[in-house]
């Protein structure tokens, strides 16, 4: 965002020139939770399980909505120029991910709000009467209620991607130039989301299957992970520089052992047991995941900054 939001004339600065804090992190973790949750939620209303009253799609988009806004709101405190955020929007750059990104996340709101409406909560129908009647008025359009899943599914797999992308595509940070980093946020977003939705599922049949998705997606993350670092580590010396910091350096120990173990490994043992019916299902591992998941984001952002060319170059 810093590339078409910073300039005094025309609001662009070099973004991988820029300092990125804790606001960085917060948006990438939350944009990467709400495509999560888009995705998931938008699978279940295309399988028409939004009727059944029991179904976590009811109140996701909702929650999602929250967590959008919030994410927004990070990004707003991270601009140099709030007053001028708007002029995002009058500049379209086709080879621009901060473009791509901007229209996606305005996408991401009208999508929310509809799958909101298809179950609206008790107490918004009480203080809105009109949006009950909308509901209903939704909910007799079968066709539109699947088309609006698919959609949901599409979107949600876009802003997961861009989360990734955004930080990827700034060569000048060689941890970020990686080929895996976008498909690294994607799938921790939606292992992120179905934690998240486990914990608030009341369906037991839902728990199950959404422990048995998080199993999955935390084994593949694992795997994203290994190839990421080997990626670094078969490069250029700057990237094998880069990857140092996860191998003995300044973020060994919040990389292994609070993403990697905390956020991953021992979560995929306790939801392994559970899903066999070792133990009962707990929230203590969705938790795990779902704290790990923004440690990652933290741990990629500001080792991300600490890798770079210049040392290299001036030698």
């Amino acid at each position: 965002m810093h590339e078409l939001l910073n300039s005094r004339h025309n609001l662009q600065i070099d973004p991988q020139l820029h300092i990125w804090g804790w606001e960085i992190a917060v948006y990438l973790f939350l944009g990467g939770l709400v495509a999560g949750i888009m995705i998931i939620s938008g699978y279940f209303i295309f399988k028409g399980r939004a009727k059944n009253t029991g179904c976590s799609c009811h109140n996701t988009p909702f929650i999602a909505l929250i967590a959008i806004t919030l994410g927004m709101l990070a990004l707003f405190l991270d601009l140099e120029h709030k007053l001028y955020f708007w002029r995002v929007y009058l500049s379209f750059k086709v080879t621009s991910p901060m473009s791509w990104g901007s229209w996606i996340l305005l996408l991401v709101y009208p999508i929310l709000v509809f799958n909101t409406l298809i179950k609206l909560p008790h107490w918004l129908s009480k203080i809105f009467p009109i949006l009950k009647k909308l509901s209903e008025k939704i909910n007799n359009n079968l066709s539109l209620i699947k088309f609006a899943g698919l959609f949901s599914m599409v979107i949600g797999t876009a802003l997961g991607m861009y989360t990734g992308i955004l930080l990827s595509t700034l060569s000048a940070r060689p941890l970020w130039n990686s080929s895996m980093l976008w498909f690294l946020f994607l799938v921790s977003g939606l292992s992120s989301a179905a934690a998240l939705i486990h914990m608030i599922a009341k369906d037991t049949e839902e728990r199950v299957m959404l422990a048995k998705t998080d199993n999955f997606l935390l084994f593949s993350e694992l795997i994203i992970i290994f190839l990421f670092i080997i990626g670094l580590i078969t490069s250029t010396q700057v990237h094998i520089d880069a990857a140092k910091l996860f191998l003995g350096g300044d973020y060994t120990v919040a990389f292994w052992v609070f993403v990697v173990f905390g956020g991953i490994v021992i979560p995929l043992i306790i939801q392994s047991a559970a899903v066999r019916g070792r133990i009962h299902h707990t929230p203590i591992a969705p938790i795990m995941v779902i704290v790990g998941g923004l440690i990652l984001r933290f741990v990629i952002v500001y080792a991300g900054q600490a890798s770079h060319w210049t040392t290299k170059v001036l030698k």
